[in-house]
């Protein structure tokens, strides 16, 4: 069950605390930058994990005079369409809202996560972007230098291609451990660094862990993380 802390109170809230009910995300960005494109991407991460476990969700964004630029941005990282949140009301059978914004910015009623704010311009590549603002806790600022890019496009390349030099052995289930400890992290106020974490202990396991294991562990979490992890496979080892 997906635990959120809310910005408001400081309490942990249940996400979804209706089971199978609607559960609104509403995004809250207006100029375009990294730092609003870090709170479309919580929101988008935030879709994901709810409907991992089940929930209807209805994705909205409520941006401002750069909309057009945001969705664009959005878009090259990867995150699902966001409906237009402008002006809407409650919504039929409607059971959560939830309200992502940025720290300090508006402050709509209901269960509000918080998003730190990001140093540094957007850069060219959308994929190590999308990465290196999922390394760290939404609650911590993040600049984007050289370094912090660099080190999230080489993870990126380093993963895709061991996932598929995975994906020619033999498929094995994700092991019950592992899935386990993905869950536990995501469903903790969304802890993604945590996911990254359990990441690399797979990568780094030893031969116990079967590499099918691995790619369909990597590729489990990817539902996630929206790292597109399997994008190379069948290319030339």
């Amino acid at each position: 069950m997906l635990r959120i802390i809310d910005a408001r109170t400081g309490e942990a809230v249940v996400a979804a605390p209706v089971r199978r009910g609607l559960t609104r995300v509403q995004a809250h960005a207006s100029r375009y930058g990294a730092g609003s494109l870090r709170v479309l991407l919580v929101a988008d991460v935030l879709v994901r994990a709810l409907e991992l476990g089940g929930t209807p969700v209805w994705a909205l964004f409520t941006g401002g005079s750069e909309e057009a630029e945001l969705r664009s941005g959005a878009a090259a990282l990867g995150m699902h369409p966001f409906e237009d949140g402008q002006g809407l009301g409650a919504g039929v059978g409607e059971a959560q809202i939830l309200h992502v914004v940025a720290e300090g910015g508006p402050e709509p009623d209901g269960v509000r996560i918080a998003v730190a704010g990001v140093e540094g311009a957007v850069p060219d590549d959308p994929a190590a972007l999308r990465l290196a603002l999922l390394s760290r806790p939404r609650t911590d600022p993040v600049r984007l230098d050289a370094a912090v890019l660099g080190e999230a496009g080489g993870t990126l390349v380093r993963w895709r291609r061991a996932v598929a030099d995975w994906a020619r052995q033999p498929s094995r289930p994700v092991p019950d451990e592992v899935r386990g400890r993905l869950r536990t992290a995501w469903e903790d106020d969304l802890d993604v660094p945590e996911v990254l974490a359990v990441l690399r202990w797979v990568e780094d396991a030893g031969p116990e862990l079967p590499y099918g294991a691995r790619f369909e562990t990597f590729a489990y979490a990817d539902r996630l993380l929206g790292l597109d992890l399997t994008r190379d496979l069948g290319a030339p080892s």
